[in-house]
């Protein structure tokens, strides 16, 4: 299974400006690659093929007065451009045709400069390396100080390095794990859980375990207030506005990284305890257009859910989803009874049937493991769907906020 490990890097000056060019470097060529593709569709030609945009762009480009500097920069970071620039192409096809899961996506834009987020990614080919004093050696940069909160468990394939919107600098590397290290470092377990997420508790599990929801981004609010207040007062292209905006950038990057830390340890935490996890398939995008947004997109379900899916097809767990319309609030968990729907303001209710009483969260969590079909479940038989990629952020040192640590 491939997995990405992302790490802080420390650039000095010099290194810093070096991978300015080298963002630059690959953002021009990536623009360029649209360009060309958007004159050929204007004049109703075939698109150029990936050979010619790479002889055109790049070899030739060199060659030139207006391009001489593209040089200055490994080629391999401008022909991974070029890849990203086919690729982004192929999803958006894949995307009209129906291809493609997940809601449809638009044609690709030309990048700025002024983007929040610059990445430049580096194969083998590109000769980096990793020195016996931790440094990583890219190409045309130098030496760059590496914070490494890990060891890598295998030689990575590729390297990206990524410049964020509070100005801090990552590698990611792209690793392919062990499955039998894997199997053995979270042993079978006859456990299964039910889990209902919410806003007053992020998690009830089937069990009764309540967990409560931080609240990132309500603790924070008043210092981001106070910090995009004195950004909106700034004179626009002075250094004190890209000061405030640094400061903004950070306030927010410090409330993902603490929201994407407690996600990573309760999901592992889950995994790790059960064999199979039943969760519903929730509509966040449905939800985050009620008057409840702010409080839905601060606890950030659909990370959570993603983190639980990867990483029980690594370890070999089962997850269920379940539909989301299914009536978990409704029915009673002793006798099965369906109640009818309820107000959001009843938090405990009893049953009419049964008479028996019922806390509201619990009994969803309980429903759900039901639904899901866990409920007799307990002889911890493994089950290991198909491998997925992982998120961009799942591992790393502390912080890594480019998009979603192994656990």
């Amino acid at each position: 299974m491939q997995l990405r490990y992302g790490f802080r890097l420390y650039p000095d000056t010099v290194q810093a400006a070096a991978l300015a060019r080298a963002f630059g470097c690959a953002r021009v060529v990536f623009n360029d690659a649209l360009r060309a593709r958007e004159e050929a569709r204007a004049a109703g030609l075939a698109f150029p093929t990936a050979g010619r945009l790479s002889k055109q762009l790049i070899t030739e480009a060199k060659q030139t007065a207006e391009r001489c500097w593209l040089g200055e920069v490994s080629s391999v970071v401008l022909q991974q451009s070029l890849r990203d620039a086919e690729t982004a192409y192929k999803n958006f096809f894949a995307s009209l045709r129906g291809e493609r899961k997940g809601a449809q996506i638009g044609a690709p834009r030309f990048k700025s400069r002024k983007d929040s987020r610059q990445s430049i990614r580096f194969t083998t080919n590109a000769r980096w390396s990793i020195s016996d004093s931790g440094k990583l050696h890219l190409p045309k940069v130098g030496a760059v100080k590496v914070k490494w909160s890990r060891s890598l468990p295998a030689q990575p394939s590729s390297v990206t390095v990524i410049k964020d919107a509070a100005g801090r600098y990552f590698a990611s590397f792209v690793v392919d794990t062990d499955p039998g290290a894997d199997a053995a470092r979270m042993p079978d377990t006859g456990q299964s859980v039910g889990i209902d997420l919410g806003l007053t508790h992020f998690a009830v599990l089937s069990d009764g375990t309540k967990i409560d929801s931080p609240r990132f981004l309500r603790r924070a609010e008043k210092k981001l207030k106070k910090a995009q207040r004195e950004l909106s007062r700034k004179q626009k292209g002075s250094t004190n506005r890209e000061k405030a905006r640094l400061k903004v950038a950070r306030a927010h990057v410090k409330v993902a990284d603490a929201r994407r830390e407690f996600h990573h340890q309760l999901s592992t935490r889950l995994i790790r305890d059960n064999q199979a996890i039943g969760v519903e398939d929730l509509a966040v995008r449905a939800l985050a257009r009620t008057r409840l947004a702010k409080s839905v997109q601060d606890a950030g379900w659909a990370q959570f859910v993603a983190m639980l899916e990867y990483k029980a097809a690594r370890y070999g767990r089962t997850l269920v989803k379940i539909g989301r319309f299914e009536p978990t609030s409704q029915l009673c968990s002793q006798c099965g009874v369906k109640d009818g729907p309820k107000p959001l303001h009843i938090r405990k209710w009893t049953c009419a049937a049964c008479g028996a009483v019922h806390d509201r969260d619990h009994n969803a969590a309980k429903n759900v493991k039901t639904a899901a079909g866990l409920a007799v479940e307990a002889c911890g038989a493994q089950v290991r769907p198909g491998p997925v990629l992982a998120p961009r952020s799942e591992a790393g040192s502390h912080g890594f906020s480019p998009e979603p640590r192994a656990a």
